[in-house]
């Protein structure tokens, strides 16, 4: 009786443990899968609203509740969209160049590189947070590119 009952007990434990595996996988698929979607989004976002200069990308991609780190940009997507007007007066369309994207939980990390209004090359990472496919938050750091380094790694 107790062999039995220690089988019950092993074979009750290897379902909850295979159920627990699977559960586990499941749930790290759909989280793959949502960080792909948040991806795609912020890589849309990006190239209409800073290569093509398509400010209605805001109206799209952002949440009219957005939260801006940006200390010379205000909160919301009605100010984002006035600070970007500013910004985007008779520059011509570019192709957004992308070196780095990563995702993680409901936040997306983009490295570009792209260039000051002087032709000089500058390195941007920007963070966004995203909350049902919308951007609803965002973080960024610019840094000129120095034309020596002190090392041989590129900053891209």
């Amino acid at each position: 009786m107790i062999n039995g009952v220690m089988k019950m007990l092993a074979g009750m434990f290897a379902l909850m443990l295979g159920a627990s595996c699977e559960t586990s996988t499941k749930s790290d698929l759909l989280e793959r899968e949502q960080a792909q979607k948040n991806k795609e989004v912020v890589l849309n976002f990006y190239q209409q609203m800073f290569g093509d200069r398509d400010i209605s990308a805001v109206d799209r991609y952002i949440d009219k509740n957005y939260i801006q780190h940006n200390p010379k940009v205000a909160d919301g997507a009605e100010a984002f969209k006035a600070a970007a007007a500013t910004w985007f007066q008779s520059a011509e369309k570019i192709k957004v160049d992308v070196q780095h994207i990563a995702a993680e939980g409901d936040l997306v990390f983009i490295h570009i590189k792209n260039r000051n209004k002087d032709g000089s090359l500058k390195s941007t990472i920007d963070i966004f947070r995203l909350q049902g496919g919308k951007i609803v938050e965002h973080w960024d750091v610019h840094e000129n590119v120095p034309e020596i380094s002190a090392n041989p790694h590129p900053m891209f």
